[in-house]
């Protein structure tokens, strides 16, 4: 599995370089992606860091045109965070159009969206946000492991501790991320690449959703 987060401070950088961590991006972050890097584009919706939807489409574009679609994991359309029903609205629209930019469009799962349908045919990423309870119960789980036999990947967001990461690889995903290395990098990256290695060398053998 492989753990996004902020580009902070070299170490972070170098190890984005190196292939042990990725990238998340948003239109406000405004750092410069490792050279070499693979990363991942969210909206920014949660927080404070939407420009609006004509902005952070441009934001979209320059972002894959400056450092190529082959290295870009997926870009989450537009969300309502903890709110299916929006998240449901606002997605739609932009999922083709994330795609024709030929990188995989990831949609955001919300609490409730199970009873609502998920568009299957239109993302290719799972992306299992809304309130911790959930996108860490058995409602989650289940759709991820549907998106798996799907043939599609799946993403978990808000992961900072080494439980949540064994979590999100029990329900099988290949990425995740959190805001562990925003704070802190020079403290928190070492055991995050610890936590890591331990999860490849050690897979876990339950679930437990803490």
């Amino acid at each position: 599995m492989l753990y996004l987060g902020t580009p902070s401070g070299p170490d972070v950088r170098a190890a984005m370089s190196a292939g042990l961590l990725g990238c998340m991006t948003t239109p406000a972050q405004g750092n410069r992606i490792p050279d070499g890097a693979l990363y991942a584009c969210d909206n920014g919706k949660f927080g404070k860091g939407w420009p609006g939807a004509d902005r952070w489409y441009a934001w979209l574009e320059t972002t894959v045109t400056r450092y190529g679609p082959d290295r870009c994991l997926w870009a989450v359309a537009p969300d309502v965070p903890f709110d299916a029903a929006g998240t449901l609205t606002e997605s739609l629209p932009w999922l083709a159009r994330i795609r024709a930019l030929g990188i995989p469009a990831a949609f955001a799962a919300q609490d409730g969206c199970d009873q609502l349908g998920i568009p299957w045919d239109q993302f290719d990423v799972l992306f299992l946000a809304g309130s911790t309870g959930w996108k860490t119960g058995p409602i989650a789980e289940c759709l991820a492991r549907e998106a798996k036999a799907r043939g599609k990947t799946v993403h978990m967001g808000r992961v900072n501790s080494r439980q949540r990461l064994r979590t999100a690889e029990w329900f099988g995903c290949e990425t995740c991320d959190g805001t562990t290395l925003a704070f802190g990098p020079d403290t928190n990256l070492p055991p995050l690449l610890t936590w890591l290695d331990e999860l490849h060398h050690t897979p876990s053998l339950f679930g437990n959703a803490a």
